[in-house]
Order: structure tokens, then C-alpha cells, then sequence
């Protein structure tokens, strides 16, 4: 990336490729085809910062990093299926608290470097599953998924395609020391 380019960035956590596989089955058995969420691009946001100077990815990585590498053990359990009015998504409750206390720490040093504004509402672990353009009202059971643990985070790269958004992550931090 050149110094002037800009990209589309955000921080997230990566699922374990298992939970992606249980996601993927899931998807296949509850939601309609067409704008289903890919598995590569299956992650729980952290923060969501938009276009933003390429220069600025190795300060948002450090920070990332410092944040994860602080952070407790994730606990995420898959709670129920939401629509709003263009996703689907599986939403989490975050026992113990953690990836909030992660979300809250990273959102704090990213705005403290000037590269993100936290949002007034509460942080939602959840995993977008689907896109549509019509709400189609769904109301599948969560995926039976376990307890998942992400060991990991990623800054990941958003490049919008016509057929949907393809997320690259481009550094990865290690949780708690993981």
C-alpha cells in the first residue's frame, strides 16, 4: 500500500475454523441463498473505522496488539438469530464480559490516536451471517456452537466488490498472550 492510498479498516475477532465450519453448516440449513456471509469474512467486530490513510494501519495494529495482549479469555455463547433491516446475525452474550472489556480498551486507544469515535450504544458481539436487500423475517434457532474462544483479533482491510465486501485481515494481535 502506498502512503497516500486510503483503505477500509476494522478490528475483529477471528472465529476458530471450526466455529466458522458449524456457522457455515448453520447458514446452509436456516438461511435463504443469495447474500450469504462468506466464511473468510466471519468475524465478531471490534471497532469499525472506515477510510483511513494506509499510513495509519501500523499505529491502529499496535494498538490492537496492546489491547489484546491485555485482554482476558473471551467466552462467547451464540444466544439467537437477529434481522435488522439489511443483516442477519448471530448474536453472543459475552460471559465473564471480556470482549467488551476488549472492545471498550481497544475503542479508548483508537480514539485516543485520533482514528475512531466509540459508538454511545453498548458493544454487540455478534457474527453477520446474511445480507439482503429485503428484511426477509426470518426466525431460526441459534447454532449450537459450544463456548467459543477466540485466541485471536485481526485489523482486517474491507474492499467493497460488486458481489459483496471481502475482508482481508492484515495484522493480527494474540489475545491475552495466547
Amino acid at each position: 500500500m502506498e502512503g497516500g492510498e486510503r483503505i477500509r479498516l476494522f478490528c475483529g475477532l477471528r472465529l476458530p475454523h471450526g466455529v466458522v465450519d458449524e456457522i457455515v453448516a448453520w447458514q446452509t440449513r436456516h438461511l435463504p441463498a443469495g447474500r450469504l456471509v462468506p466464511p473468510g469474512n466471519l468475524h465478531v467486530t471490534l471497532a469499525f473505522l472506515g477510510h483511513r490513510p494506509a499510513d495509519e494501519l501500523p499505529a491502529v495494529a499496535r494498538e490492537l496488539g496492546e489491547a489484546a495482549a491485555a485482554a482476558a479469555p473471551i467466552r462467547l455463547l451464540a444466544h439467537r438469530y437477529r434481522e435488522t433491516r439489511s443483516v442477519g446475525m448471530i448474536v453472543f452474550d459475552d460471559v465473564g464480559g471480556a470482549g467488551a472489556e476488549l472492545a471498550e480498551d481497544l475503542g479508548l486507544r483508537l480514539e485516543r490516536i485520533g482514528v475512531y469515535r466509540r459508538e454511545e450504544r453498548a458493544w454487540l458481539p455478534h457474527v453477520t451471517v446474511a445480507r439482503f436487500r429485503e428484511r426477509p423475517r426470518l426466525a431460526p434457532p441459534a447454532p449450537e456452537l459450544g463456548e467459543v474462544s477466540p485466541s485471536d483479533a485481526a485489523v482486517y482491510s474491507s474492499v467493497l466488490r460488486p458481489g459483496g465486501a471481502h475482508y482481508e485481515p492484515l495484522e493480527i494481535a494474540v489475545l491475552g498472550g495466547r
